[in-house]
């Protein structure tokens, strides 16, 4: 059995943040763009990274953007943040991903396709939050403390898949008593998220609906997508797939909307 004091040493590891990250990140959440920019400008690898992430065709930019003052112009406080919190995951992601069949690449992808997509979904909503938008990157932070537990316990992890087929999110509960959900919730308390994040979060397992409905609504969509997301051909042949169990009654009183916002034919 994995502790929790195990898990909670794993999630004291995120963010690795230098003093210029954490600043940029504290005028983000006081909404001072211009201030934070100028400050992100002095890290030059969080610069390189904004500039290849918006310029992902996700984001739909035609021209390219090099600027940080621009991109954070273009972006906006909300999903600067958004963008800001996947850099400081993308600190913690291992240089050689060992359980999963993931690179730096590959891992790059799944973080942009989340924010991007879930941006597309709070504009559906009508939705501007800056911590909802922030919540999908809990996700891959996630993934990232799963990786080093289960390659700490790599022998069990392989014995409970070769005798039953079990998913991937069961036996992380049984190695140590939290699912992938639970650990994001720890990673939201971390980072000093507010409480309904850890409530949309867990409502978007599909076994732990909220009594609030907006909550269990934006747990619903987030539900598919991260369904949509770890189906995609490259998710599966890294192995993330097994992760989550798709809850059809749980959603179905908005796939056909989710299909349309996602353009699924």
């Amino acid at each position: 059995m994995i502790t929790k004091q195990q898990i909670d040493n794993y999630i004291d590891k995120i963010p690795p943040a230098p003093e210029a990250l954490r600043e940029t990140i504290a005028l983000l959440r006081v909404g001072e763009l211009a201030k934070a920019s100028k400050v992100a400008k002095e890290d030059k690898a969080l610069s390189r990274y904004l500039k290849v992430l918006v310029n992902k065709p996700i984001f739909g930019f035609r021209d390219e953007v090099s600027d940080v003052s621009q991109i954070f112009g273009i972006l906006g406080v909300t999903r600067s943040q958004q963008a800001v919190y996947n850099y400081m995951i993308s600190l913690l992601s291992p240089a050689k991903w060992s359980f999963f069949s993931l690179n730096k690449v590959t891992f790059y992808n799944l973080q942009a396709d989340l924010s991007g997509n879930w941006q597309k979904i709070l504009n559906h909503l009508e939705i501007e939050d800056k911590e909802v938008l922030s919540s999908i990157t809990l996700l891959p932070a996630s993934i990232i403390v799963s990786e080093a537990l289960f390659c700490e316990k790599k022998d069990d992890v392989e014995l409970l898949r070769s005798v039953s087929d079990i998913d991937l999110n069961t036996i992380l509960k049984r190695l140590c008593d939290m699912d992938l959900f639970d650990i994001c919730e720890r990673i939201a308390k971390k980072w000093e998220m507010d409480e309904s994040i850890s409530s949309i979060i867990q409502a978007s397992s599909g076994v732990k609906p909220s009594d609030d409905e907006e909550i269990d609504k934006l747990g619903k969509w987030m539900h598919l997508l991260l369904f949509y997301t770890l189906s995609q051909p490259n998710y599966i042949e890294a192995g993330l797939n097994d992760f989550i169990e798709f809850k059809i009654e749980y959603v179905e009183d908005i796939y056909e909307e989710f299909s349309q916002v996602m353009e699924i034919s």
